[in-house]
């Protein structure tokens, strides 16, 4: 093989990522040798740094006119969708799980039935109006509308507040968020990294998805990796694909994500891996030998505008260690993500200072972000 191909698919082959962030997929696509265009909701400055064409939507529902209006510009060899986009069906070859394969675990009623079928540890679904209970909307991602209700009028509050969705009530279960990110090829899987996850925490999306910090040191991770093997091996999903959990006394399965996780960039930074090389493969059916050794520690924190702003600084001069970079002028309703912020080191504690420092660099130009 030519060191330009990758099993029949070449390195400077045209990539179409689609969804409602992108930027994490394309620069991991555009450092394995992909010309990248994306269909995006922010098109933030460092994702057009790396793609060659960057087409904004405002809602999802925009979003399959963009793709449309994409691909009639380009010829593209592959389609890879991310967040939003899991069902759409698009006339490019697809690397990544078929829309009817993604569905189940769109829905989380129909997730938590795979699971419980698989017997792996699960969060007990509880009848409508058991008190305590984690509420969750049967479809959406990040974990931001999440909420645990202990009486009947923190339920009211919830529905009146999220317009009431289809909601799965589950059993509470308390521990340490974490994950395990895998690579599938439709019948076996094999893990690449142990994350743990950062939430928002604070009142308002406490349960939303706020970063990452890789690896996940911690004594039931071998037991993590085995579950989340099995689930993505039954799972029928090909590439990249994760499995959340809450590591408490043992390690509850919370969700699948038939796609690339948020936390593909602490991934790849403790690992040094290729996540979009790896999820090419795994499409193609090909899975790594072994799994992987974390040769650092990296931490990602996302951060939040605690009051309306605007950032009037180029903030690219910090690219080294931020990302999803608001172009100068952007500005932000209290509560929108703003900025990410990363730090590395040889261990949990060092990489968190570094990040704590970083942060602290950062915020000098975002008043009032977290």
């Amino acid at each position: 093989m030519h060191a330009g191909e990758k099993d029949g698919i070449e390195m400077s082959s045209r990539v179409l990522i689609a969804g409602f962030a992108t930027r994490h997929v394309a620069r991991s696509a555009r450092a394995a040798g992909y010309r990248v265009c994306c269909v995006d909701h922010f098109c933030d400055q460092d994702l057009v740094a790396v793609a060659d064409e960057c087409r904004c939507f405002s809602d999802l529902e925009a979003l399959p006119v963009a793709i449309s209006d994409m691909a009639e510009r380009y010829r593209f060899d592959l389609f890879v969708p991310t967040s939003g986009a899991e069902l759409l069906d698009v006339p490019i070859p697809r690397f990544a799980p078929a829309p009817e394969t993604a569905a189940p675990f769109m829905d989380k009623l129909c997730m938590a039935g795979y699971l419980s079928g698989l017997g792996v540890p699960v969060p007990a679904t509880l009848p409508e109006g058991t008190f305590p209970a984690m509420l969750k909307p049967s479809e959406g991602s990040g974990g931001w509308r999440n909420t645990v209700v202990r009486n009947r009028d923190d339920w009211v509050a919830w529905k009146e507040m999220m317009e009431d969705p289809p909601v799965i009530w589950q059993e509470v279960v308390s521990g340490i968020p974490a994950s395990v990110c895998c690579v599938c090829n439709g019948t076996a899987a094999r893990a690449v990294a142990v994350n743990e996850q950062i939430l928002r925490g604070g009142t308002e999306a406490r349960y939303g998805f706020s970063g990452s910090i890789t690896p996940f040191v911690h004594p039931l991770a071998g037991e993590m990796v085995r579950y989340a093997e099995k689930i993505a091996s039954g799972s029928g999903c090909v590439g990249t694909l994760g499995v959340d959990f809450v590591v408490g006394d043992r390690p509850y399965v919370i969700e699948v994500n038939p796609r690339f996780q948020g936390t593909v960039d602490t991934v790849e930074m403790a690992t040094g891996v290729n996540l979009f090389s790896l999820h090419v493969s795994a499409c193609e059916g090909q899975l790594p030998e072994t799994n992987f050794t974390p040769r650092q520690f990296a931490a990602r924190k996302i951060l939040f505008a605690e009051e309306d702003l605007i950032v009037d600084k180029n903030l690219m001069h910090y690219s080294r260690f931020i990302s999803d970079i608001p172009w100068p002028g952007a500005s932000f309703e209290k509560g929108e993500a703003v900025v990410s912020v990363y730090g590395t080191g040889p261990d949990r504690h060092s990489a968190l200072e570094v990040l704590d420092k970083h942060i602290s660099t950062v915020r000098q130009y975002i008043k009032g972000s977290s």
